[in-house]
């Protein structure tokens, strides 16, 4: 079976329904599972519903999707903390050769999502991972008004975080989830 673990962090609860369309495509290919994570919160009253990411997580890996808030333009610190104790992962080569991808969620239109995006971006190229992002033969790119881009899905929750995910944002994420977990399947090396 095919891995592809979905890490996210989500304060408001936005990017963990991003992250569960994510899986949700994933899982729409035959062989492949998503694999649910997050991370450890420096917020108080921050409730995990999926398990906190380990290392072997990440080993056991064949595909990584990395999602987060767009705080000031960049992921949310709390992500950015567990990324910066994989040192091991990085110095090993034990995410070398695996497909990425990342997605985020923000309050305003134009409030850094692509910048949020890109800044996922930076450790998995230092890991020497495949990044990914969207191709325009995703129709909803052509005619979102809200969330999406070329990097990855992003999902616009108006000011106060309450606004629904639209159907071309939830169409972007399924997306992502089927590629990742499409290229990861055909570069794993069959048993036998």
């Amino acid at each position: 079976m095919t891995q592809v673990l979905v890490l996210y962090y989500s304060k408001r609860g936005n990017t963990k329904k991003m992250a569960r369309l994510i899986a949700r495509g994933v899982e729409s290919v035959d062989g492949c599972q998503a694999v649910l994570r997050t991370v450890e919160s420096s917020v108080e009253d921050y409730q995990a519903t999926d398990p906190i990411i380990s290392e072997s997580d990440m080993q056991q890996c064949d595909a990584l999707v990395l999602g987060s808030p767009a705080y000031f333009g960049n992921m949310a610190a709390d992500l950015k903390s567990f990324i910066d104790t994989t040192g091991n992962l990085w110095f090993s080569g034990a995410m070398e050769g695996k497909p990425a991808g990342v997605f985020t969620s923000g309050s305003s239109l134009h409030g850094g999502q692509e910048t949020t995006l890109l800044s996922m971006m930076i450790p998995l190229l230092h890991y020497g991972m495949l990044v990914m992002g969207l191709p325009y033969s995703e129709k909803s790119l052509l005619y979102t008004k809200s969330g999406g881009s070329p990097y990855g899905p992003s999902h616009w929750t108006e000011f106060e975080s309450k606004r629904p995910i639209d159907a071309d944002e939830k169409q972007l994420c399924l997306a992502l989830g089927k590629r990742i977990a499409s290229c990861a399947h055909r570069l794993k090396p069959t048993e036998g």
